[in-house]
C-alpha cells in the first residue's frame, strides 16, 4: 500500500499552527530521492511563541497543572503516550522507514522501545512523590534537612536524524516525568514521526504548552532555540561541532547543558573466542542501523594470531551480494531485513514484506542525511565515499565493499565496508564516518590493544570480546569510555545510563540519571530549637 506523510504544521500550545512566515522543507525519501511530502520550518518568530508557550504552561496555576503536580499525576499521561504510540505502531514504523531509511523491521522495534521508555519514566514519576523530602543526616540536633527534587523549567531538546523518533523519547519522556516543560526541534533531515509525536499528546489531552514541536533548519530553528534567555536547559544529541557551538551560547547565561555526541568507538577481539560469535558481534556492532549510529564500534583490534581468520569470515559474510529478480541482498548470520527493491519506486512496502524469506538480509542501505535539500544529500553522501577514497590514498587497503552497489542509480547505498592496512594516523582511523565502515587494526598483547582503544579524542562506547572473566574486567575498567559491552556490542536499555566522556559528550540519559538531567535540588533547613540561637544577645537582655 502507498504511505501518505501527514501534512502537519507546528505543535505549539497544544495546537497545529502554521510557521509565522509560511515557509516549508521537503521530505525526500532516501532511498528513490523523490519528494514524498514536506514539513514545517520554524524561525526565530515560531521559537518565540513556543517558548512563550512552555513558560505559561511551566507557571500555569502554580504550577499545579504540570510542574508541581504529582508524579503519579504526570505518569498517567506517560503511560497514555504509551499506548497510544502502541496501537499506531505499524503506521509509525512505515512513516519512520520511509523518512529515514531504516528498514521497517528496524523502525518497527524502535516504536517499541519508543513506548516503553514513556511507560519506564511513568513508573519514575510515580517514584518522585516518595522521594521528596528526603532527609539530610545533619551534626547539630536543633537543625533538620531535607531535599525537595523539582524540575528545571524550561527545556530545549534538539535530536538527531538517525533515531528519530527514539532520541527524541529518550529526551521528552524524562523531562515530562521530571515536570519540565519541552520545545523538542528533531533534525530537519527526519522530523515525520516526531511532528505525530505532537498528534499523539494531543489525542491523549497533554495539557497545552507542556511539549511543543518545531521541525526547521538548525540555523533557523535549532540555533535560536539553544540560545533563547528564558529556556533554562538544552539537551543535545548530535555532532560535537554542532554541540561545541550550543555549549558556547549556553555558557553566555550560564545555562545548564547535556552532550551526546560523536564517537569513533573500538571493540577487542582476543584470539581465545568463539569467531563465528565474534563476527557476529563485530558486525552487528559496526552495521546495524547502517552505521550511522555515534557508539557504532567502527574500530576493530584483532589478536595477530586470529586476522586472517576473522577477515576471511567478514568478506564471506558481507560479500554475497546479489541481484536476483531486481533485488539487492546480503546474507550473512545474524539479522533478517530486505534491503532494497526496484519495487521501492512503485510500491515501497510491499518490496519489504515480498521479498526471498529463505535468506537473512544485513543492513545495506545508508540514510544519508539531507532531506531540505538535494545538494545537501549529495554532499553528505560523498562525504562517506570520500572518507574510504581518502583511506585508499593514505595506504590502507578497502578488503571488501566502498562504493555504491553498481546496479543502483538511485538512493544514497554504499556497500559495507571493510579497510585493513590502517595506521593510527589516518582520517579513517581517528574520525567518525557515521557509515557503515568499519577499520581493522591488529594487536599482540592486552596493553597495546587498550592503548589502541583509547588513542581517541572520543569516549562514547568500547567493546571486548574474551572468554577470560578476568581479562574482560581489566579491559572494562581500562576503557575510556561511558559505556562499555562485555562480549556484545550496541546494547542498549532504558534502565541503563547512556553517555560518554571526552568529546563524546558529558551527562547521562537514560535509567534514574536520565531524570536527573532535568531536575534541580533544593535544600530546606530548618531551626527547630525553641532556644535561641545566641549569635549576640537581645538588646533587651543587656
Amino acid at each position: 500500500m502507498a504511505i501518505h506523510l501527514p501534512n502537519r504544521k507546528l505543535f505549539i500550545d497544544g495546537e497545529w499552527r502554521e510557521t509565522v512566515l509560511k515557509k516549508r522543507i521537503p521530505v525526500i525519501n532516501p532511498a528513490t530521492e523523490q519528494i514524498i511530502g514536506d514539513i514545517p520550518a520554524a524561525t526565530a518568530e515560531d521559537v518565540e511563541i513556543a517558548v512563550e508557550a512552555a513558560k505559561k504552561a511551566f507557571s500555569r496555576n502554580k504550577g499545579k497543572d504540570w510542574s508541581s503536580a504529582s508524579g503519579a499525576y504526570r505518569a498517567k499521561y506517560l503511560r497514555a503516550i504509551a499506548a497510544k504510540i502502541t496501537e499506531r505502531k505499524s503506521e509509525l514504523g512505515r512513516l519512520e522507514a520511509i523518512d529515514s531509511g531504516k528498514p521497517l523491521e528496524e523502525a518497527l522495534w524502535d516504536m517499541d522501545d519508543v513506548a516503553g521508555c514513556f511507560e519506564y519514566y511513568a513508573d519514575l514519576a510515580e517514584g518522585l512523590d516518595t522521594k521528596q523530602k528526603a532527609p539530610v543526616s545533619l551534626p547539630m540536633e536543633t537543625f533538620k534537612s531535607f531535599v525537595l527534587k523539582e524540575p528545571l523549567g524550561v527545556v530545549a531538546l534538539i535530536t538527531p536524524w538517525n533515531y528519530p523518533l527514539l532520541l527524541a523519547t529518550w529526551k521528552v519522556a524524562p523531562a515530562l516525568a521530571a515536570g519540565c516543560t519541552a520545545i523538542l526541534k528533531p533534525s530537519e533531515l527526519a522530523s515525520v514521526t516526531c511532528l505525530e509525536l505532537g498528534e499523539v499528546c494531543r489525542e491523549v489531552g497533554l495539557p497545552p504548552g507542556v511539549l511543543n514541536i518545531l521541525t526547521g533548519l538548525g540555523t533557523e530553528a535549532g540555533a535560536p532555540l539553544a540560545s533563547h534567555p528564558h529556556v533554562d536547559k538544552v539537551a543535545f544529541t548530535g555532532s560535537t561541532a554542532t554541540g561545541s557551538r550550543i555549549m558556547a551560547s549556553a555558557a553566555q547565561m550560564v545555562k545548564p547543558v547535556s552532550m551526546e555526541l560523536g564517537g569513533k568507538s573500538p571493540i577487542i577481539v582476543f584470539e581465545d573466542v568463539d569467531l563465528d560469535k565474534a563476527a557476529e558481534w563485530t558486525l552487528f556492532g559496526c552495521f546495524w542501523t547502517n552505521g550511522q549510529i555515534c557508539s557504532a564500534t567502527s574500530r576493530l583490534l584483532v589478536h595477530v594470531s586470529v586476522m586472517p581468520f576473522v577477515l576471511n569470515m567478514h568478506v564471506k559474510s558481507l560479500s554475497s551480494c546479489e541481484a536476483k529478480v531486481g533485488i539487492l541482498y546480503v546474507s550473512n548470520t545474524f539479522t533478517t531485513f530486505i534491503l532494497y527493491t526496484k519495487a521501492l519506486h512503485q510500491n515501497f512496502w510491499t518490496g519489504l514484506s515480498n521479498g526471498p524469506k529463505k535468506l537473512k538480509f544485513l543492513i545495506l542501505s545508508k540514510r544519508v542525511v539531507g532531506l531540505a535539500h538535494l545538494s545537501v544529500e549529495s554532499r553528505q553522501y560523498d562525504k562517506i565515499l570520500k572518507f574510504i577514497a581518502t583511506a585508499k590514498s593514505e595506504g590502507a587497503t578497502i578488503l571488501s565493499g566502498g562504493d555504491r552497489p553498481k546496479h543502483l542509480n538511485k538512493g544514497f547505498f554504499v556497500e559495507p565496508t571493510i579497510i585493513i592496512d590502517v595506521t593510527t594516523s589516518m582520517q579513517i582511523w581517528r574520525e567518525e564516518v557515521f557509515g557503515p565502515v568499519l577499520c581493522v587494526k591488529t594487536f599482540s598483547t592486552e596493553d597495546e590493544a587498550i592503548d589502541l582503544a583509547n588513542d581517541t579524542h572520543y569516549g562514547l562506547g568500547a567493546a571486548v570480546i574474551s572468554n577470560d572473566p578476568e581479562r574482560c574486567d581489566r579491559v572494562a575498567k581500562a576503557f575510556r569510555s561511558g559505556i562499555v559491552w562485555i562480549n556484545c556490542s550496541q546494547p542498549c536499555f532504558c534502565q541503563a545510563p547512556w553517555g560518554g566522556i571526552k568529546r563524546s559528550g558529558f551527562g547521562r540519559e537514560l535509567g534514574e540519571w536520565g531524570l536527573e538531567n532535568y531536575l534541580s535540588v533544593k535544600q530546606v533547613t530548618q531551626y527547630i530549637s525553641e532556644e535561641p540561637w545566641g549569635w549576640y544577645q537581645a538588646p533587651s537582655k543587656l
